[in-house]
């Protein structure tokens, strides 16, 4: 279907290319701000990276592809929980360099896509991808992160178990879970954000938060920027970009379900006008200016494509105007020192929900797909990746390491590729 010139959609209360009075602007930005809030500074807390760069980042990658698309799509870029296992992993030998490089490459992988999707069309996405392959990948990234949850709602830095702990985190995990069910209008959207505020009062009233960095924080204060060359020398990690690479293409298959989502909110086909290659451009160019500050790789939110399910404001203006505020608050001190504050057990408690999340939207995938097991293929590659993953069955290669991650997304889309499918378990 294409779009004629300035088609309005009729469902919209303020469509994508008209703009809202200034009151509306302000609140209706701060919404979209707060929706993704959560999620995008949970991101750098649980890799170990400034929150206020996440912050910054994302707001100017999402100013970015808003550019790339000419204006025509509603979306926000914010920090990507699939690439966390990974990042968690290199943090702990190369530092942010190595995922720099990794965030970088990641960034390349979606121009390359583009590139070929500009001259060849996106079929061949879904025969590399199908949900056979997707599916697993996505149980593999909520699941590996298992273990880390578990381990900041029990154990503090030395190891030592705390019952206060494990008290706090299912707190916060129960909470969250109530917010999420009962919770009615805007506050609806907003159950991550919640859930962190109410486990960081808890906590507080029982002694594990440390308020002396918040309090002697400037208000102003510039984040601190990882810049190549300025910051750190150049010194290439192939390790690093084999690890993050390869997981571009699972985030890839979440980026265009939310473009499907926006055709049908919006009435257009975005595949088409602008193009799913400006589209994947767009992500793949935050991606790599999240590269050159200290930030993690971004991809497209659902929690902003909800709040334009729900409020029916598409217009492009108002995010817009929650990326300004998003690069706005990044350059709070106070506000950075505040979120670096928040304890592990409301962290674990969090990270209970949220991985178990994204584990399951992997077996959605596969149910809603009906992917049928009985096909052996489909049984043999499902267990190859899950196993592989979930396990961290990493290639070491010299002073090069293949995140267990990168491994099982690799070996999956090779045997999608190669095994026949007219099997059938016996």
């Amino acid at each position: 279907m294409k779009e004629p010139a300035r088609y309005r959609n009729p469902d919209a209360l303020i469509d994508i290319w008209e703009r809202p009075s200034w009151g509306q602007w302000f609140g209706l930005s701060l919404q979209h701000l707060f929706s993704m809030f959560g999620s995008t500074v949970l991101v750098p807390i649980l890799v170990g990276l400034n929150p206020g760069i996440a912050l910054f980042s994302s707001g100017v990658g999402t100013l970015m592809y808003i550019l790339i698309t000419r204006g025509k799509i509603p979306a926000y870029m914010g920090s990507s929980f699939s690439f966390i296992v990974p990042m968690v992993a290199l943090m702990k030998t190369t530092g942010y360099p190595g995922i720099a490089q990794g965030t970088l490459a990641v960034g390349a992988v979606y121009l390359i896509v583009a590139l070929i999707v500009a001259l060849v069309g996106s079929d061949w996405i879904n025969k590399a991808l199908p949900p056979i392959v997707v599916g697993p990948m996505v149980m593999v990234i909520g699941l590996s992160l298992a273990g880390s949850a578990a381990q900041k709602a029990t154990v503090d830095s030395a190891g030592t178990y705390h019952w206060q702990f494990f008290a706090v985190a299912m707190a916060t995990l129960l909470l969250t879970v109530g917010f999420n069910l009962y919770l009615r209008g805007f506050l609806s959207l907003i159950p991550i954000l919640l859930g962190i505020v109410s486990g960081y009062l808890i906590a507080a009233m029982t002694g594990l938060v440390n308020f002396k960095p918040v309090m002697e924080a400037a208000w102003f204060q510039l984040p601190n920027f990882e810049v190549p060359i300025l910051s750190y020398p150049l010194h290439f990690y192939w390790g690093a970009v084999v690890s993050l690479a390869p997981i571009a293409f699972v985030t890839m298959t979440e980026h265009i379900g939310h473009i499907t989502v926006l055709n049908e909110l919006t009435h257009r086909n975005f595949f088409e006008d602008p193009g799913l290659h400006h589209t994947l451009a767009g992500d793949g160019l935050a991606s790599i200016i999240a590269s050159f500050v200290g930030g993690p790789p971004v991809t497209s939110y659902g929690e902003n494509v909800g709040v334009l399910a729900i409020t029916w404001v598409h217009s492009v203006y108002v995010l817009i105007g929650a990326a300004v505020f998003a690069i706005i608050f990044s350059f709070v001190g106070k506000l950075s020192a505040l979120i670096e504050s928040i304890p592990n057990p409301v962290i674990g408690g969090i990270s209970f929900l949220l991985f178990g999340v994204i584990a399951s939207s992997g077996m959605r995938i596969l149910i809603e797909k009906h992917v049928d097991f009985n096909q052996k293929r489909n049984l043999m590659i499902a267990s190859a990746i899950l196993v592989i993953g979930i396990g961290n069955a990493y290639l070491k290669v010299g002073q090069y390491e293949f995140s267990g991650l990168a491994v099982a997304a690799v070996l999956g889309i090779v045997l999608n590729l190669v095994l026949p499918h007219d099997d059938k378990v016996q």
